[in-house]
């Protein structure tokens, strides 16, 4: 089984495979801690819960590379610090419980990886919850009632591709 994690100081996607098996797809919501270390501590907590259920299972985890520059009209300076630190301390933990040094994988690359294609101009994150709508049958959101996709649909979209795309990987380096 394969752990993919999308590490975010406000929502952590994560998803769990087993084979092309989606086994479990969800998030975990830290948006109402202020404290980074509350934060850390509420997915500590849920780190644990998941290697209580798959502790023998999970032989593999991946984890979406954490953005590395600026871009105009994106994040400052200071959210990339918090963003990367948060990312090295979560990654940590699943070390730390799981005994599994994570893998981690370029967002653009995953995608490819899945055969999930972003036209120039067109917004990644649409398009993957998209593709997943149409092609996961196990991928399913909720709404907001204006009939926006909720919040947390992004981060499970994007852990679902990167637990898909380290399938591909290890399927690579076992043959």
């Amino acid at each position: 089984m394969v752990l993919g994690l999308d590490i975010s100081t406000s929502i952590t996607g994560y998803t769990i495979v087993d084979g092309e098996k989606v086994v479990e797809n969800g998030a975990w919501d830290t948006r109402k801690y202020k404290d980074f270390f509350d934060k850390v501590e509420h997915v500590k907590a849920k780190v644990d819960e998941v290697h209580k259920k798959y502790k023998n299972k999970i032989t593999a985890i991946y984890i979406e590379q954490s953005l590395q520059s600026f871009r105009s009209g994106f994040s400052s300076a200071k959210t990339l610090s918090t963003l990367s630190r948060f990312n090295g301390v979560v990654s940590w933990l699943v070390f730390d419980k799981f005994g599994i040094k994570p893998e981690y994988l370029a967002a653009t690359s995953a995608r490819k990886l899945c055969g999930i294609k972003v036209s120039r101009g067109e917004k990644a994150k649409p398009t993957v919850l998209k593709f997943l709508l149409d092609n996961e049958p196990s991928f399913v959101i909720q709404y907001t009632r204006n009939g926006n996709p909720k919040p947390d649909s992004y981060d499970r979209a994007d852990s679902m591709v990167i637990a898909k795309a380290g399938h591909i990987c290890e399927q690579k380096n076992a043959s």
